[in-house]
């Protein structure tokens, strides 16, 4: 049996320990000699690439839209002028009629008998007034023989005078009688289409009554009334006086509508009138537009957009509406690419849109590489690679 030294172990079990020790010994060496040595990159930092356009200038039509309704170009209301029982409707609601044309028919017996009358009384005094002529014409033959007193013809003279303004009183009377007998026939006033008739036949109607018989409205052509701000009028005429746009092409005043559900309406209308005031309310001008219809499909009241085609601008500058940009403050700009290939920030002013583009006023010339795509977080000054341009 072996003998313990002093530290308890046998000389086999002292050699493992060495080695244990050992092996622990460069391990640990090896772990903090690469903990300490730099680490080699694991992949090459690269330039971003961007997606980049040329700023080019085109010619487009300014266009403004703007809420508008349906007017009928004339509408009137149809009321009887004498008083009477409606005897007879001659239309059909909802039908085009033409001026002039009968709607309803009052009893027309009392204002027939009125007018004979009328012209009964017309033929008595005249009858009075030849007699009271031929009373004169004698007496003038007497009075040089002094047969008849000058004061017999002077009376006789009056009376044929009062005669002759009978004959004219009557003359109106019967005037009066037969243009009440006219109204009767309750006409159309003006070319249109009519609404729902709000009387029957036997009811009694009257002269001086509030509520209208029915309605003729003209539709074909209509107007479309619409409001724009005063401030756009103004902005307009400064932009045409300072050259910006041009107001003098044959398209300018013609106007598009978009109906309600969304559809364009096929037939194009024109600027007619803009009012010369502005609403104190509202700040904006009432400008109108008149619009062929000829198949009906316009309606009075119904609401419309209305697209204005108010110039031509020569040199406008359209950019994609994803290229620009704002910050918290509601600053515009966008980002564009310098001859270094770096980016650059720069503030545009913008107006409108076109489609899928924003039409900048100020901020950007012909030949400025501005970026559409990949740019977004790259912070200014840095360089970049264009990995196409359109």
């Amino acid at each position: 049996m072996e003998s313990v030294g002093e530290t308890g172990a046998t000389p086999g079990l002292r050699s493992e320990w060495r080695y244990m020790l050992r092996c622990l010994t460069t391990s640990a060496a090896l772990l903090l000699t690469a903990a300490c040595s730099p680490q080699a990159p694991t992949s090459e930092r690269t330039t971003p690439e961007v997606l980049t356009v040329t700023i080019t200038t085109e010619q487009v039509n300014l266009q403004t839209e703007l809420p508008g309704r349906v007017t009928a170009k004339a509408s009137a209301e149809v009321r009887p002028q004498v008083g009477g029982i409606i005897r007879e409707r001659l239309f059909t609601e909802g039908a085009v009629v033409r001026q002039g044309q009968t709607l309803y028919q009052i009893e027309a017996a009392p204002f027939r008998a009125a007018l004979e009358r009328a012209e009964a009384a017309l033929a008595s005094a005249r009858a009075a007034a030849r007699v009271s002529e031929l009373l004169v014409q004698r007496y003038r033959a007497l009075l040089p023989e002094k047969t008849v007193s000058q004061q017999d013809y002077d009376n006789a003279e009056a009376a044929h005078a009062q005669a002759l303004a009978t004959v004219r009183e009557r003359e109106a009377a019967v005037s009066t009688a037969r243009i009440d007998l006219q109204w009767t026939r309750v006409t159309a006033p003006v070319s249109g289409r009519t609404g729902r008739s709000l009387v029957m036949p036997g009811a009694l109607v009257s002269a001086s009554q509030a509520a209208p018989l029915t309605t003729v409205s003209q539709l074909d052509p209509v107007y479309v009334d619409f409001s724009q701000s005063s401030a756009d009028l103004l902005r307009l005429r400064r932009d045409s006086q300072q050259g910006h746009i041009d107001r003098s092409a044959d398209s300018v005043g013609n106007v598009d509508l978009i109906l309600e559900d969304g559809t364009q309406y096929q037939h194009k209308g024109r600027l007619r009138l803009a009012e010369v005031t502005v609403d104190a309310s509202t700040g904006a001008v009432t400008l109108r537009a008149e619009f062929p219809n000829p198949e009906g499909e316009l309606l009075p009241g119904m609401y419309v957009k209305a697209l204005i085609t108010e110039g031509v601008n020569p040199k406008a500058i359209l950019i994609p509406q994803n290229a620009l940009e704002r910050d918290r403050q509601g600053r515009s700009f966008v980002r564009l690419v310098d001859a270094e290939n770096k980016i650059s920030l720069r503030d545009v002013t913008v107006s409108r849109t076109f489609g899928s583009r924003w039409l900048v006023d100020q901020g950007l010339a012909a030949g400025d590489t501005l970026i559409v795509e990949g740019g977004q977080n790259i912070a200014p000054g840095t360089a970049v690679h264009v990995a196409s341009e359109t």
